[in-house]
């Protein structure tokens, strides 16, 4: 027989063996239950601990930044229930044009709530009213000419009204749910306690209860340094709103961060190595004991980034050794499943006598958080100089601060701090001009705020 017969012979032996097969597949055969598909995994938050540079020049002291990044999930089209209080400013100057898009924006505020939020309107004047007492959202007809009735009146009593929202909002403190105060004014605090200093301590006081206290500043009459003392304490945002017609867009971003969080209660604990010392947080203010630093995040929203960064002193290592220098606790509530997470890691670094080893292994995004975060701080120091009367010297800073920005933008290949330096340079063109600064003043603030608590508008 050829080989071609033989090849033709098995096929034939081979197609009839699977038609048997085929024929018996028919007939209904007893076996076990496949297992059922594995259910999907609940979504979780990222959590990304590293060091700027995990190489460091060997034999010299030296500065190390370690970044803790925490990025939300995307919500699967249900979010956890709002406990919101909404506090606004009626005083006199809030007369006209103010006042009413400050309801307007009300009202699309309790359009957006739901049956199972709660919500609460406090307003203030020379005296405090809660004009809508802390409840489920039943009537929000009821509620909306509640706001519409609003009129102005008297002088400012912000620190009384927040206070007041705070307690509003403690009525119904569940840990699971989206606790946040949102605050509107347009003047100064001229009734009660009315410093910085006073207002971050209300800030700090509200943090502790996981609520974030947003403040949303209108015209050119409130104090920044107050309302974004009072945010940042707190973990709030900020807005500037030089115009009326701007409060609705602010209130809407703000509503989307409120209604996107999907995680809470947030600690981060750092127990530095035996040698190590911390030094500071970069942009968020940190709890430091000895070795130990501490840091508490109120919320995170879906699809954003929070970091935060820790500068440590590291003493002189020898080429080619390593070196612990902290480990890393985060904790964190998950809204979706309700649920305590937590994650430790530690963090090193070795040493090499070689710039071009330790800028070969730089983690970029880290450093261009580092960057950024030490140009802030330039930029409030520009602020500080432009309020002591030292204009020159504040545009210097300004112009130094753009050159570093675009020095760094290139080093690092980074489109956020080209953006950045182009900023600096803007205010340094402008410090000067007395006509504008009260203006510019409240728009770097804002910008200085939404970069330190990695605001996304």
């Amino acid at each position: 027989m050829s080989r071609i017969q033989l090849v033709s012979a098995a096929c034939a032996l081979a197609l009839g063996g699977l038609a048997g097969i085929r024929s018996a597949a028919a007939q209904p055969i007893a076996g076990p239950t496949p297992p059922p598909p594995p259910s999907p995994r609940a979504p979780d938050v990222i959590v990304d601990i590293d060091v700027g540079e995990p190489i460091m020049i060997a034999d010299q002291d030296g500065k190390a930044y370690i970044e803790i990044a925490i990025t939300g999930f995307e919500s699967a089209g249900t979010r956890a229930p709002v406990n919101l209080a909404l506090v606004i400013d009626r005083s006199g100057s809030m007369r006209g044009d103010r006042l009413e898009k400050a309801k307007t924006a009300a009202l699309m505020v309790v359009d957006r709530l739901g049956p199972e939020d709660v919500l609460s309107v406090v307003t203030f004047d020379s005296n405090v009213e809660v004009l809508v007492p802390a409840g489920k959202v039943k009537d929000p007809a009821a509620i909306q000419r509640a706001i519409m009735a609003i009129s102005d009146r008297g002088q400012t009593a912000l620190y009384d009204g927040v206070n007041t929202g705070l307690g509003q909002l403690r009525e119904h403190l569940v840990k699971t749910h989206v606790n946040r105060l949102i605050l509107l004014s347009d003047g100064q605090a001229n009734v009660g306690p009315s410093s910085p200093a006073e207002l971050a301590q209300l800030g700090v006081e509200a943090g502790k209860l996981g609520i974030p206290v947003t403040t949303i500043g209108l015209g050119l009459g409130y104090n920044e340094d107050l309302m974004t003392q009072l945010a940042l304490s707190s973990d709030g945002n900020h807005g500037f709103a030089e115009t009326p017609g701007q409060l609705e867009t602010i209130f809407a971003n703000e509503l989307g961060d409120v209604m996107s969080v999907v995680a809470n209660d947030v600690i981060i604990e750092i127990e530095l190595a035996p040698g190590i010392t911390p030094v500071r947080g970069l942009n968020r203010p940190i709890s430091i004991n000895g070795r130990k630093a501490e840091l508490k995040l109120n919320q995170i929203y879906g699809k954003q980034r929070k970091n935060v960064i820790v500068e440590v002193a590291v003493p002189k290592g020898a080429a080619g050794k390593t070196r612990k220098l902290a480990d890393v606790k985060v904790a964190y509530r998950n809204l979706a499943t309700k649920k305590t997470t937590k994650v430790a890691e530690p963090v090193t670094v070795a040493f090499d006598r070689s710039r071009a080893a330790v800028d070969k292994r730089a983690n970029q995004r880290v450093m261009v958080g580092v960057t950024e975060a030490l140009a802030n701080e330039r930029q409030k120091q520009a602020i500080a100089l432009r309020d002591a009367g030292k204009r020159e010297e504040a545009k210097k800073m300004l112009e130094a601060n753009a050159a570093y920005l675009r020095a760094e933008g290139r080093k690092r290949n980074s489109d956020k701090l080209d953006s950045f330096a182009a900023e600096a340079a803007a205010d340094a063109e402008e410090v000067e001009n007395d006509a504008s600064w009260n203006a510019k003043r409240k728009g770097m603030t804002k910008s200085t705020h939404a970069k330190a608590a990695s605001q996304s508008w």
